[in-house]
């Protein structure tokens, strides 16, 4: 596949895969679910022939041992699931999903991913905006998702699609249905936006315009998660930056004091945690998630080797999840916490090889990250910002991850699938060829 027009078909794609994952809520608000069922089947089945047809050189053993593992032992447990219909269609989900991460990672080149993810951004933050707006301009009040009726019932107000809270200084949602959700895009924008601008100074003013709208954006979702993430990825970046200066010897010097200051502020953070909730705004119970982490907790000791049975997302029509997490009369279906979800769905063997995938992922992109490219032996290459993107974007999933289980789904999943076989087959690198031996250039245009 190395037509203009496949490539073009494959740009096409794959912006239209990283925006239905990160903004899945998208399609099912206009749409209804059935809507979203026939896109995101097209796009499966466009990504598939598209990755069958780029002739990967990557064979299937060759991907990331843990990733291979997780996918298997998570398939296996309808062995043993309490809900095997649940299980099989979560599954179902989970291989759907990581086929359009290979996609991603393996038909593409390097470059090609990160103009689709820059595309794919820049429409959700466009679309939030202008939705916003409308809604606030013109409907002038809190709109519902089409396709619903609760009838006369109370509404929670996490069911609705916007609050009209633009003009009101409340926090907004976008097109993405959740102010979490779109503060987690305009962070990954934040990532992408600044490492082109420090990888080229073609458009620089288009892409500074675009970091504006992602700041402000972070700004009106006024998410203290995504503000912590931020804050963990500025860190990982001075550091990052620092590492490439540093001698090997320095390096380690430097991951020993990462990990020291590690335990430290996780020991301080557990101590000073009702002050440090109180300052962003949350209670003791952050939000009700202790309380959810605790009943996850006591089913997940029930079955603590192998777990219930792979579900992805929860299925409130079966037990155990049947009222497991309600608040302000929202069922919420995910435990908010990714690790504590793989240990209640899939046990400590679950949860042992998710946590060695995302582990040995940043491992690789730290590396990635620091380690300057060599076109042969002896002849080093000047580093590129392109590099840092896989470690910058696990820094952000990561930091997320513990206090939502989007890591497991949709768009987390994807990105943490793309970032495990890309640093994995090398192809995450400015210096470096596509799986289908195409090479990467490192000037990016659209």
């Amino acid at each position: 596949m190395t037509g203009s027009r496949e490539r073009a078909a494959a740009a096409v794609c794959a912006t239209l895969v990283l925006f239905t994952v990160l903004a899945g809520d998208f399609w099912r608000n206009t749409l209804s679910w059935y809507g979203f069922g026939v896109v995101a089947a097209g796009l499966l089945v466009w990504s598939v022939v598209l990755l069958v047809r780029s002739r990967p050189r990557v064979r299937f053993w060759k991907l990331p041992v843990p990733l291979i593992g997780f996918l298997l032992f998570a398939t296996a447990s309808l062995a043993w699931s309490q809900y095997q219909g649940v299980t099989a269609l979560g599954v179902g989900l989970q291989w759907a999903t990581t086929a359009g991460a290979l996609f991603l990672a393996l038909a593409l080149t390097w470059r090609e991913f990160v103009d689709a993810l820059h595309r794919a951004i820049r429409v959700i933050l466009g679309l939030s905006l202008v939705f916003e707006l409308a809604v606030s301009v013109f409907v002038r009040q809190p709109l519902l998702p089409f396709f619903t009726d609760y009838g006369d019932r109370d509404i929670p107000k996490a069911f609705y699609w916007s609050r009209n809270l633009l003009f009101e200084g409340g926090r907004i949602q976008g097109i993405v249905g959740n102010a979490n959700l779109l503060g987690m895009v305009a962070l990954l924008g934040l990532i992408v936006f600044g490492v082109r601008l420090a990888a080229t100074e073609h458009r620089r003013r288009r892409d500074w315009g675009w970091m504006l709208v992602a700041v402000a954006t972070l700004a009106l979702t006024k998410s203290s998660t995504v503000l912590v993430a931020t804050a963990v990825t500025a860190v990982v970046l001075v550091l990052a930056l620092v590492a490439r200066r540093l001698t090997p010897r320095g390096r380690v010097g430097l991951l020993a004091g990462i990990a020291v200051s590690a335990l430290v502020s996780g020991a301080a953070l557990a101590s000073f945690a009702p002050r440090v909730l109180v300052v962003f705004g949350k209670g003791c119970d952050l939000t009700g998630r202790t309380d959810i982490w605790a009943g996850v907790i006591d089913l997940a000791v029930q079955r603590p080797v192998l777990g219930w049975g792979w579900s992805s997302y929860w299925a409130p029509w079966v037990e155990p999840f049947s009222g497991l997490a309600v608040r302000n009369g929202v069922e919420y279906l995910q435990a908010h916490n990714a690790y504590l979800d793989v240990w209640f769905q899939l046990g400590i063997v679950g949860a042992a090889l998710f946590v060695c995938l995302v582990v040995s992922t940043v491992a690789r992109a730290w590396w990635a990250a620091i380690d300057r490219p060599q076109r042969r032996p002896g002849r080093p290459l000047p580093y590129s910002a392109l590099d840092l993107l896989p470690l910058l974007v696990m820094a952000a999933l990561v930091a997320q991850s513990i206090t939502e289980s989007r890591l497991l789904i949709e768009g987390g999943w994807v990105l943490l699938v793309t970032m495990a076989v890309a640093t994995k087959v090398g192809t995450a690198r400015s210096e470096s060829v596509s799986s289908s031996g195409r090479p990467y250039s490192p000037a990016l245009v659209d």
